[in-house]
């Protein structure tokens, strides 16, 4: 369960205080109404959210979950999850990943990371207990696709593109709320600045299903990934284990839902803001393929 929802939370924070920062030194003032200089003033701003969250994604991801890397094996389990790791990055042609073990009931694991060459691999205690080699293999290969897929930047470029549009219509909103419902002829007043804000977090929210669908897209490709590395029927041996294992509750942070192997099930409308498809669809998917 981890891999996006850390990144969604950090980008809106860092989102909504240069919203609110800027709004407050009047720096958005000198877009005026040339709605062409107020795109790229949003480009900027909204790529520059998408591109820090990125970068501190690993930090934050390590923090979050209490991840201890390991920087010298100090047991077989940690020599031979290393060795694994090391094993899986060299197939998927990417650099080293630093390996890590986080404290955590649950069987889960995450990969995350601003460069393919610089990524972080972790995996649950949980997960070491109670999984065969194999199945902790594949999911390891499953983390390690994502990686190779370079699944993270083209999530900061897909969040830079909502960023920029979700400011940019928040701003012609709050505008339209100031001047003609409010009838404000002197400048931008109040009502502009809490239009905006309240429209940012609104269209924030609604944006974050085009991240959502593109993340679960991802993860057929990243089961792909773990079948070609590690077997197929150890992906879906792997899978159908994380299926069993569904009704045990996450220790996770709600942050890091979208950053793992599996997510939590939504239904109805709620299912829009799911980080993963449902796992018999995965399995599925791996059991069609040739």
């Amino acid at each position: 369960m981890m891999r996006i929802f850390l990144f969604l939370a950090t980008n809106i924070a860092v989102l909504l205080i240069a919203s609110v920062t800027l709004s407050l030194l009047g720096v958005d003032r000198f877009t005026g109404q040339n709605h062409g200089d107020l795109l790229i003033f949003c480009a900027v701003f909204g790529f520059a959210g998408s591109l820090v969250s990125l970068f501190i994604s690993k930090w934050m991801a390590k923090r979050s979950t209490g991840t201890q890397v390991i920087d010298q094996p100090r047991t077989r389990q940690e020599q031979w999850l290393v060795n694994t790791v090391e094993e899986l990055a060299s197939k998927a042609g990417i650099g080293m990943p630093e390996v890590g073990i986080f404290p955590a009931h649950e069987s889960n694991a995450f990969a995350t990371g601003w460069n393919r060459n610089s990524a972080l691999v972790a995996v649950s205690q949980g997960m070491l207990d109670r999984f065969s080699q194999d199945e902790i293999k594949a999911v390891l290969a499953h983390e390690i696709g994502h990686v190779a897929n370079g699944d993270m930047v083209t999530m900061a470029l897909l969040q830079g593109v909502v960023n920029t549009f979700v400011m940019f219509f928040a701003r012609i909103f709050g505008d339209f709320v100031d001047k003609a419902i409010l009838k404000n002829e002197e400048g931008r007043g109040i009502g502009y600045f809490v239009a905006t804000i309240f429209a940012e977090v609104v269209l924030g929210i609604l944006a974050s299903t085009i991240v959502m669908w593109f993340s679960r897209r991802r993860e057929f490709r990243a089961d792909e990934a773990g079948a070609d590395l590690a077997g197929k029927q150890a992906m879906i041996g792997a899978l159908q284990r994380l299926r069993a294992e569904q009704g045990i509750e996450s220790e996770m942070p709600k942050a890091l839902t979208a950053f793992g192997i599996s997510g939590g099930l939504k239904e109805g409308l709620a299912g829009l803001f799911m980080s993963h498809p449902p796992l018999e669809v995965r399995i599925a998917a791996l059991q069609q393929r040739r």
